[in-house]
């Protein structure tokens, strides 16, 4: 990707070495709009015989199945001031990584306003937090273990770096773009999040079955991956050239291919079983991803038929 002059995100938090922790909040009722949705669940996947906790909207992580239904969200933690993008204080100076996702997060600030003006509206950006091993969001405990998540409580992105070197060293997907692919899924949530699809899906979801509520969060999550690939599409370089180069596509497709439910669900048992998908199949989220790229259109990303 042309994004090595690019600028770094202002809306980034560093709560790395914040010692966020595994606190929770009180049980039962309340936490807003998305408090049943998106509060704190345990599920099992089996991948490696770790119990995670799975909160929000997740990415590319190694989640289990199951609506996302629970109690109320814990409190934030404290953190560290934000500062200037150039600066250590907010984490994007760190290292490569941090640089890249705070480029990317700046990319899809520039092209998601420019469509949301066309569209006569002014779009609110997202917050990315940076933290290690463990920390707090506004849905609950946060646990490298999850992968990236969203969360519309608190409307912030929760990201350890270290989840880039398990997408290439387990996943063997490799390259900035799939590292990007992660970012535009989850700010494809914070969309979702503006223009109210996650308070749809949560409406849906508290009517419906476990294997209904999974079928939904499909089609929230492959919306995700289609909204990626439109945030790609109309990127641009800080020259104006396209922001993806040649072999960018492959990478992020490698990455959907690598991260859907029966892929995974392979692995870690031997056998798929689609009614407990919860992002979608390696060809689903492959297909929804290509739209995106190949639309730029945000219409193009109706996943109701799904």
């Amino acid at each position: 990707m042309r994004l090595d002059d690019y600028r770094m995100s202002d809306n980034v938090q560093n709560d790395r070495g914040s010692g966020g922790g595994f606190g929770f909040g009180g049980g039962g009722g309340g936490g807003g709009i998305f408090g049943l949705l998106f509060g704190l669940v345990l599920s099992r996947f089996g991948i490696g015989g770790v119990l995670i906790l799975a909160l929000g909207y997740c990415a590319l992580s190694s989640l289990g199945g199951g609506s996302l239904t629970g109690g109320q969200p814990a409190a934030v933690a404290p953190h560290q001031a934000q500062g200037s993008a150039a600066a250590e204080g907010n984490g994007c100076a760190t290292d490569a990584n941090s640089q890249l996702s705070c480029r990317v997060l700046a990319s899809t600030e520039d092209t998601w306003g420019a469509l949301f003006t066309r569209s006569g509206e002014a779009y609110q950006p997202t917050t990315l937090v940076f933290y290690a091993r463990s920390d707090r969001s506004g849905c609950g405990a946060a646990q490298s273990a999850m992968g990236p998540f969203y969360c519309p409580t608190d409307k912030k992105i929760y990201l350890d770096t270290a989840f880039y070197d398990e997408l290439q060293n387990r996943f063997g997907a490799s390259g900035d773009f799939a590292q990007a692919y992660v970012i535009g899924h989850e700010v494809g949530h914070h969309i979702q999040d503006l223009t109210g699809a996650l308070e749809q899906a949560s409406a849906a979801q508290a009517r419906a079955s476990t294997a209904a509520g999974n079928a939904i969060q499909v089609k929230i999550e492959l919306q995700a991956d289609c909204y990626a690939g439109v945030w790609a599409a109309n990127a641009k370089a800080k020259d104006g050239r396209p922001l993806l180069e040649p072999g960018d596509v492959e990478e992020g497709l490698r990455a959907a291919q690598a991260i859907g439910d029966d892929t995974l669900q392979k692995q870690a048992q031997g056998r798929v079983v689609p009614e407990s998908f919860t992002h979608g199949s390696s060809a689903q989220r492959m297909a929804w991803l290509k739209k995106g790229l190949q639309s730029g259109n945000p219409a193009a990303c109706d996943t109701s038929a799904v």
